[in-house]
């Protein structure tokens, strides 16, 4: 059957309301399938087709990552359709992903770490709210979007316990410490009641309006106190999820503990994160060679 943007717009719903997906994930899907849809004009799509769609990726020159990403969107597209039974076959399925270089994940340090968290002055609202959102995303490991999402009644203080709402609508339990625990309570206390003022809701972050923090305002705010540090490595939201699962398992942590509280559904997600930095590999190294 020729694909059209009503079967795209009905996919879109899906991504929105049951799988919980970011609105800038799901641009990605809406450009990529756009451009399948160019691509296609009122022909079928089948096999042969999906393959000739490969072709003319490669031709365009578009990077391998690109391409996997692109294929990857029209997959889960007809995957489902599928569902739906609006086709009987995937024509993308097990069609052959352009191999990726492994690249490891972009990680701080704990004395860059450290620097990054004595940037913002925590004598303002503002600041208070900066400390908390870098402590909350190093101390639990949460995506920025489930971050934005997070309301108070979420938030367990006496178990130190966060529930959060994760990809896909999958809830899951993080867990966070004692210095979170007091940037948090320190913000929600005296930080917070100021942004908000007379207005009302449930969101921890808030900005000036009283409205949740955006994914873009939480981005900002994370470049922003990365170069006041004087941090040369380019510091995202990421950055400190990386840093988190990072600095798990390089301390000894069970890697299917770091997937559960990653929200990943697969290990080998997670196993990305088992590089091992440099220093961790010299102490392993000269505690255990006899000659070293």
């Amino acid at each position: 059957m020729p694909i059209n943007q009503q079967l795209i717009l009905k996919f879109v719903l899906f991504l929105k309301t049951e799988r919980n997906y970011s609105p800038h994930t799901i641009s990605n899907y809406q450009r990529d399938l756009k451009f399948l849809l160019e691509f296609l004009g009122e022909r079928k799509i089948d096999r042969a087709a999906a393959r000739e769609y490969l072709l003319e990726l490669e031709k365009r020159r578009y990077s391998r990552r690109s391409i996997a990403r692109k294929l990857s969107s029209t997959r889960s597209f007809f995957y489902f359709l599928k569902r739906e039974e609006a086709i009987e076959q995937n024509p993308f399925a097990n069609l052959l992903t352009p191999k990726l270089p492994k690249k490891l994940p972009n990680f701080l340090y704990p004395d860059e770490l450290n620097s990054l968290f004595a940037m913002p002055d925590v004598k303002t609202p503002a600041g208070m709210r900066a400390r908390a959102i870098l402590e909350i995303i190093y101390g639990t490991g949460l995506r920025v979007m489930e971050v934005i999402h997070l309301n108070q009644n979420d938030i367990d203080f006496t178990e130190l316990e966060i529930k959060v709402l994760g990809k896909g609508s999958k809830e899951r339990i993080v867990l966070f410490g004692a210095q979170a625990k007091d940037c948090l309570e320190n913000y929600l206390n005296n930080g917070r009641p100021k942004l908000l003022g007379d207005k009302k809701s449930p969101a921890v972050f808030i900005n000036q309006r009283g409205g949740r923090l955006s994914i873009r305002s939480v981005e900002r705010l994370l470049t922003f106190y990365a170069k006041k540090a004087g941090l040369t490595k380019r510091v995202t939201p990421h950055t400190l999820r990386h840093s988190f699962a990072t600095h798990l398992l390089s301390g000894g942590a069970d890697l299917r503990m770091v997937q559960e509280l990653l929200g990943h559904a697969s290990l080998s997600t997670t196993q990305v994160y088992t590089h091992v930095t440099k220093e961790r590999l010299k102490e392993v190294y000269d505690q255990a060679h006899l000659r070293a």
